[in-house]
């Protein structure tokens, strides 16, 4: 959480001072949504490692403790598959998949094009249920 309150503080204290010579070449939200990955990659580059932020549990409540747990245990095994993803393949799914996302404003965030994005995604979503199906034969 620490970390990113301070991307969100640098991502608006460089478009503040960028904001001068802005030229609206695109929308100004996917200008902003790729300074915030830019300083994302460059924090993950000087780590050296990749995490990705817990998927949301979505609990019912007339579920019964073991099935809760179960829940549970595929929601962090999501988590690890993805952050084991190649970095441009975790950034395109989880800004569709998760942040919801579409194609064409993710492709901006990423600078890339749609049918690049496109093969970002498959790439990862075969990975990741390459690696959930070996995960749940073991």
């Amino acid at each position: 959480a620490s970390e990113a309150e301070d991307v969100t503080q640098e991502t608006f204290l460089r478009a503040w001072k960028a904001l001068p010579g802005w030229e609206p070449r695109a929308k100004f939200s996917t200008w902003l949504h790729r300074v915030a990955l830019n300083l994302c990659y460059d924090r993950l580059r000087k780590r050296r490692e990749v995490t990705m932020e817990i998927l949301p549990e979505r609990t019912d409540p007339a579920m019964n403790p073991a099935e809760l747990l179960d829940q549970s245990q595929r929601v962090r095994a999501v988590e690890d598959a993805i952050s084991h993803l190649p970095e441009r393949q975790a950034a395109a799914l989880t800004l569709c998949a998760l942040q919801g996302h579409t194609q064409a404003e993710a492709a901006d965030i990423m600078d890339v094009s749609v049918e690049a994005l496109e093969s970002l995604l498959a790439r990862a979503r075969r990975t990741l249920r390459a690696s959930l199906l070996e995960r749940a034969a073991s």
